[in-house]
């Protein structure tokens, strides 16, 4: 049976295998928007060593209550784009001269610490309280649409594991209803009409 647990563990194993095969030549090579391909790279290892680094707290109360309330919480804020990528550049650096082998490293810590995931509050960005199977989805989200950028920027092959791209196509479409484009979605997904220019749901 699937759980955030398993799925998470999924596009972390996948997000691994993938690195391993891109070519030494393309680390400096264009990633994604201002980053570099490395660049990319470690600001989707920030989907692992959040997880790792949340895994240590504990709150009290529930702040937010589902992964669609996350996001919709995160698009409404005044967050600086240029403080996600300087985080992105900085995490990518730290992968040091084998970036393979530190994402080999980073997925195996973030999943000893996770161990069994038993479901139990924790404390992300901003204080805020969150149950930690309400988090491991938003995680394998970042992980999941992050490999295919990685794949795309590559020029490699990839395709998500079933599990992942399930659930992390579900998200999308909870995330639009709760920011109040669901309808916009819907009718994208059903040929009704298409997608408005630039449309996100993050």
């Amino acid at each position: 049976m699937e759980t955030p647990v398993s799925t998470y563990t999924s596009a972390a194993r996948s997000f691994s295998t993938l690195v391993h095969v891109i070519h030494e030549d393309q680390w400096a090579g264009p990633g994604l928007g201002e980053w570099n391909l490395r660049s990319l790279v470690g600001h989707t290892s920030r989907a692992l060593t959040t997880v790792a680094s949340y895994l240590d707290t504990s709150a009290e109360t529930v702040d937010i209550e589902s992964p669609e309330d996350y996001y919709a919480r995160a698009k409404a804020s005044a967050i600086d784009p240029s403080g996600i990528a300087e985080r992105g550049r900085r995490a990518g650096v730290e992968l040091g001269a084998d970036p393979a082998a530190s994402v080999d490293t980073l997925v195996g810590a973030a999943l000893t610490q996770l161990g069994s995931g038993e479901d139990r509050l924790i404390r992300v960005v901003g204080d805020l309280g969150i149950r930690l199977h309400s988090y491991l989805p938003t995680r394998t989200f970042e992980l999941a649409v992050h490999s295919l950028d990685i794949a795309a920027a590559a020029g490699v092959p990839f395709t998500l594991p079933d599990d992942v791209l399930e659930e992390t196509t579900v998200l999308a479409a909870r995330i639009a209803v709760r920011i109040g484009a669901g309808a916009t979605a819907l009718g994208a997904l059903t040929g009704r009409a298409p997608l408005p220019a630039s449309f996100s749901v993050v």
